[in-house]
């Protein structure tokens, strides 16, 4: 059965909500999907806009319903209808302000009032931009609720369909699932550092092992002395 704002297909569709402070750059990710251009004039959105975004797998085609949700403090309270029967999500925030990072907690909290045990993905944008204000090893929230996390540029199309590639294969339940067809892009507006994004990547990686190596005797000297 289709949800309100959504017409009925013959192929899966999910509902995916869109989520994060104003000005993070979600319209713009969005667009950047739908139409292939990068939107360079920043225009809030109003309530919600609801976006079909298709993609081939070699599983067959696949549909998101993106509803792009405001992220303006005055449109709060329409937000919990919004996110009613929603299949999966991703929160987004700008790695150049370093509020809209603080405010993830809270964004993640009232989606998981609604929407329970879906798949969520937490996107850092703007990640082309060379002076950010959250770095790498700042970003833990997502080893806290267990969320995948990709840095992302709208404007470069750095991991451009990761985001989308995650949540597909989690709601198909199948880890090999593949996009088969790109979608048709405009040349990007920049060009990303990618050596840069390489060592964001490995510090990432170095903290969660660092994370896992501290914990892991602790836990296990815990289970043994609850057995002895």
């Amino acid at each position: 059965m289709a949800l309100p704002n959504q017409q009925t297909v013959d192929y899966p569709s999910f509902k995916l909500v869109l989520v994060g402070d104003g000005g993070t750059g979600k319209t713009t990710f969005v667009k950047r999907h739908l139409t292939g251009e990068f939107e360079k004039k920043y225009e809030p959105t109003i309530g919600v806009e609801v976006h079909p975004l298709d993609f081939f797998t070699n599983c067959g085609k696949i549909r998101f319903y993106c509803w792009d949700t405001a992220g303006q403090e005055k449109f709060g309270g329409l937000r919990d209808g919004y996110y009613i029967h929603g299949q999966c999500a991703i929160i987004m925030f700008d790695v150049t302000a370093r509020l809209t990072y603080k405010n993830v907690p809270t964004w993640h909290r009232d989606l998981c009032r609604v929407c329970e045990n879906i798949p969520i993905v937490l996107c850092g944008n703007k990640v082309d931009v060379k002076n950010r204000q959250v770095k790498a090893k700042q970003v833990t929230f997502h080893r806290k609720k267990n969320l995948q996390y990709y840095e992302i540029s709208a404007k470069s199309n750095y991991n451009f369909e990761k985001p989308f590639l995650y949540l597909a294969r989690k709601l198909a339940g199948d880890p090999n699932l593949h996009f088969v067809e790109s979608p048709a892009l405009a040349p990007p507006e920049v060009q990303i550092d990618l050596a840069a994004q390489q060592q964001y990547a490995s510090h990432l990686s170095f903290t969660h092992f660092c994370l896992f190596s501290y914990f892991l005797p602790k836990v296990c000297l815990l289970t043994i002395g609850r057995l002895g």
